[in-house]
């Protein structure tokens, strides 16, 4: 399992510790990724992600994982994630459509 958010797609970053005397040693970012379970009204279920809490923060202020996953765009999705866009939009279209 990768270290990446898949709805940003947020990953690892390198960079340096750097001390007081300005030596300066390899370190390494991580996202603060969770497994969250998140409720998609459009489907009717519950969708489990491994995603970052700042693209969780995002989920909750844009209202839900439906509007954001109509709004993200596809390439910084992964391959669940442009799946489950998929098989929403298809849904919200169908239920314009009736």
């Amino acid at each position: 399992m990768s270290r990446r958010c898949e709805l940003t797609g947020k990953g690892v970053l390198v960079g340096h510790n750097v001390s007081h005397a300005n030596n300066k040693t390899k370190r390494v970012y991580r996202p603060n990724l969770q497994e969250v379970s998140l409720a998609s009204e459009a489907l009717g279920l519950d969708v489990k992600l491994r995603i970052s809490m700042s693209a969780l923060r995002s989920v909750d202020r844009i209202g839900g994982i439906d509007a954001y996953l109509l709004k993200a765009r596809d390439t910084v999705l992964s391959d669940r994630a442009l799946k489950l866009k998929r098989m929403i939009a298809k849904k919200v279209a169908t239920k314009a459509a009736a």
